[in-house]
């Protein structure tokens, strides 16, 4: 841990679990300010500053994609982890296209949310407090779903963020349409493969390095040399 504790913002309605897993935060060396409500969780972004946001989703007031939505276009550098019940897969991809670091679902062990926390931490903090602006070329944290340039997370939609992925796994591969279908939707996509294109299209203009390159004919390719890689 660092000299200055990190400090965790945690929204949970539920009296029981907010203690007992407040109780392992503030053990293991964290700053704890917790909330009951949404509402109370936006105040507290409002006046304090934290590292960290583990959020349940349904709680009174606002729920708790709001908060995490107001944390993304606050533009502050706070990690979030969505912690809740909710195990559909909707709510997940909701999650993750609001930016959440992590989704977690509970019940959750204590020891098991801390090693996620840990980890979360490591990955968007510590990289930031090594100079992460100073980073060059484009960055892919995989277990997070997210892509940064520059020390920059760009505001890439799942989707996307899947059809930049399956490129940079294999720059040296020219991939048709149908195989990033396949990549991206596995079986469950019926439609034109058109609908590439208009990903591509848009993940182009959130990039701010040409690296998707078009192959006449054929499909994408992914420059691993424009990416600065």
């Amino acid at each position: 841990m660092k000299e200055t504790p990190y400090r965790i913002l945690f929204l949970e309605d539920d009296p029981t679990i907010r203690e007992v897993l407040t109780e392992y935060m503030l053990v293991s060396g964290y700053q704890v300010t917790a909330a009951e409500t949404g509402d109370r969780a936006l105040e507290l972004l409002e006046k304090q500053e934290f590292e960290l946001a583990v959020l349940d989703i349904c709680v009174p007031g606002v729920d708790g994609f709001e908060v995490l939505k107001n944390i993304h276009e606050s533009g502050k550098r706070i990690a979030a982890i969505m912690l809740t019940a909710l195990e559909d897969e909707q709510t997940q991809v909701k999650a993750f296209n609001l930016y959440a670091d992590d989704y977690v679902i509970k019940p959750v062990s204590p020891i098991i949310l801390l090693k996620r926390i840990e980890t979360i931490l490591r990955r968007t903090v510590q990289n930031s407090m090594n100079e992460r602006g100073q980073e060059k070329g484009l960055i892919l944290q995989e277990e997070a779903f997210c892509a940064f340039y520059g020390g920059e997370k760009l505001p890439l939609t799942l989707t996307e963020y899947l059809l930049l992925h399956r490129l940079w796994q294999d720059p040296n591969r020219v991939f048709t349409r149908e195989q990033l279908i396949l990549s991206i939707f596995n079986e469950d996509y019926i439609g034109n493969d058109r609908i590439i294109d208009a990903h591509v299209k848009n993940l182009r203009k959130k990039l701010p390095v040409p690296c998707v390159k078009t192959v006449i004919g054929v499909g994408y390719q992914f420059d691993g040399e424009a990416a600065g890689l």
